[in-house]
This record gives C-alpha cells, structure tokens and sequence, in this order.
C-alpha cells in the first residue's frame, strides 16, 4: 500500500494541465468521494497498528499535494485570462462614467450662484418651525383663509410647531435679526401635505429671495427678475408679469417666461401658449415689515420665490417631479460626467 501511495505522490507531482476541464476530472480521479485518495483512506483501517503514524503521514502529504496542485492550476489559469493584452494599441479605452451631483444641487447651486453675482447673500434657517415664524409674521392671522393654501405637518399643537411650508419663514428670522439694506436668497426643503403626482409632492426644494432697503420699486423687482429668467434660461428670453395674491406681498405678481422649448411659438410643454409659469412675487406687505421691527414708512422691499423642481423640470424638459426623489440610476445616470480613459 505504502508504494502505490507514493507512485500516486510522484503522478501528482508531475501532473500539468492548461484545460480546466482535464484539471476537474483530475480532481475528481484524486479527490473525488470515490477518488484514489479515499480508497487509501478506507484501506488505512486494515494497516498494522505499528504503521498506522507512517502510513497516515504519508496520505496526509498526498491529499495535501493534491488539493495545492489543483489550486495551483486553477489560479494559473484565472491569471491568464485576466492579464490577456491589447495587441491593438490604437482602440479607444474603456469609458469611465463618473458620479455627479444631484440635478436638483445643480439646479440649486446654479440658481444661488446668479443671485450671488449681484450681492445677494445666502441665509439658511431650521425646518422645524413655530407658527409665528412660519405663518403669522407674514401676514397670515389665525382665522386668515390664506393658511387654507398650504396644507401643513404640525408636529404638536399649543403651541404650533410644524415643518415649515415655504423658507418664507427665513426671511422674518433675517429681517429680525438684520437691519436694512437686506439683500438675500434664502435655498432650503419645504413640507407640505399634499397628494403625491407627476406635478406635486409633499417634499420639495425652494429658494426664496429678499430686498429691502429705501426707495426700492415694483421696477427694480422687474429688472432683478429678467435678469434672473435670461441667466437661466438663455439671452433670447422674455418675461411677463401676471396679477396674483400672497398674504406677504402687495401688490402680487406671477412670473412667465417664454418657452424654452418653443421660444414661444406654443408646444405641449407650455399647453401651446407660448409661456411657462416659474415663480410668484410682489412687494413685501407693510405688516411684514412691522411685524419685523422695520419701519414701512422708511423701507420698501420686493421679495420672490421659485421651486427648485420646477425650474429643473423646465430646465431638463423632465415631466415627472417624482424622478428626482426616486434614486433611479436610469434616471439619475443622464446627469453625471464622462471620463474617456
């Protein structure tokens, strides 16, 4: 028994094999449940006992050359195939997609970085909010039908604290707790309780802006909002001003621009009148200014507020508000960079 186990010792020493099939019979010859090695191991109960730390030496080193042996051969060959080389030194790389930010960061970042380029300041505030911060610094009294418009999460009653439905509520921390000239954009997520669609979502993104000091007109709003729409959406655009109502401004105004897509001729985008709505915005109320410890006789101001989701489905010709809080990567991969390696 001893020699027919090292005339197998010698065969696995010297195997060799580039056929990964070969290499698996081999295995299964050798280390197979009725393989040649398990033979060896059923006939090892009839070895003389004075043999049995000899013999047993012996099938231990056989079943170990014969497991590194196969090992051996199988990692040379996985090798093999991952280091093959381009013989054609010409063909073009592969093509390394790299991440990017979210379009809704994009967007966002774009907008700030217009405003910032004519002194607007940026001013953040806590989403959690308190009914005076949120709704009464702004004009909207306890029994006011304008707290109908925003559906609103409260969080407890007496007092009310609830997630705040507009980054209005920045705008009263600021003009709080600074005093005019103020010339700020206030970016941050908002919360209202409203159904979920292709058009809305009870999450979403605004940026709100604010200017008060002396002598400031319906005029200077105007040109602060054209310069706006032309930076953002391309030089050829134009704008108009619709009358509206909000509980903080007076008068009140919506904001159209002329279709991008079109460039005002009327498509499916703009329901074929030529305009998309982008944002509201008027003259800040006198009360709000009060209410603020900011005299309305010495002070005027405009202030605007667009969503961010908005401007983006404008911008990308998305049709779908749901798509930029899915984290579908079929969505989400259009927006990221290519690197040719």
């Amino acid at each position: 028994m001893l020699d027919k186990i090292k005339k197998i010792l010698h065969e696995v020493e010297n195997f060799r094999s580039t056929d990964i099939e070969e290499i698996e019979q081999f295995r299964i010859r050798m280390l197979g449940r009725k393989g040649v090695i398990g033979e060896f191991f059923s006939e090892f109960k009839a070895v003389p006992g004075e043999l049995k730390k000899e013999y047993g030496a012996w099938l231990n080193e056989l079943k170990e050359k014969a497991t590194d042996k196969i090992l051996a051969l199988r990692s040379a060959l996985e090798s093999k195939d991952n280091s093959q080389t381009v013989s054609d030194l010409s063909l073009p790389g592969e093509t390394v997609y790299l991440g990017s930010r979210h379009p809704i960061s994009v967007i966002q970042e774009e907008i700030i970085g217009i405003f910032s380029r004519i002194g607007y300041t940026v001013e953040v505030g806590p989403e959690i909010e308190d009914d005076w911060h949120n709704f009464s610094a702004l004009n909207f009294p306890v029994d006011h039908p304008a707290r109908d418009m925003q559906d609103t999460f409260f969080i407890k009653k007496n007092p009310d604290i609830m997630l705040r439905t507009h980054t209005s509520s920045v705008q009263i921390r600021v003009m709080q707790s600074h005093k005019p000239p103020i010339r700020s954009i206030f970016p941050g997520r908002v919360f209202r309780n409203e159904a979920i669609s292709a058009r809305s979502h009870c999450i979403f993104h605004q940026v709100e802006g604010l200017y008060i000091d002396k002598n400031v007109s319906f005029a200077d709003l105007k040109q602060t909002l054209l310069y706006f729409s032309k930076e953002m959406f391309g030089e050829d655009t134009q704008i108009r001003l619709r009358p509206s109502y909000f509980p903080f401004t007076e008068p009140s105004a919506e904001l159209d621009v002329s279709c991008n897509l079109c460039g005002g001729k009327g498509c499916n985008l703009c329901k074929y009148t030529g305009w998309l709505e982008i944002l509201g915005c008027g003259m800040v109320d006198p009360n709000v200014l009060e209410n603020c410890g900011i005299d309305s006789k010495e002070y005027t101001g405009f202030a605007f507020g667009m969503g961010i989701e908005r401007q983006a489905l404008l911008k990308y010709g998305v049709k779908d508000i749901r798509l930029f809080f899915e984290n579908d990567i079929r969505f989400l991969k259009q927006f990221r960079s290519v690197l040719s390696s």
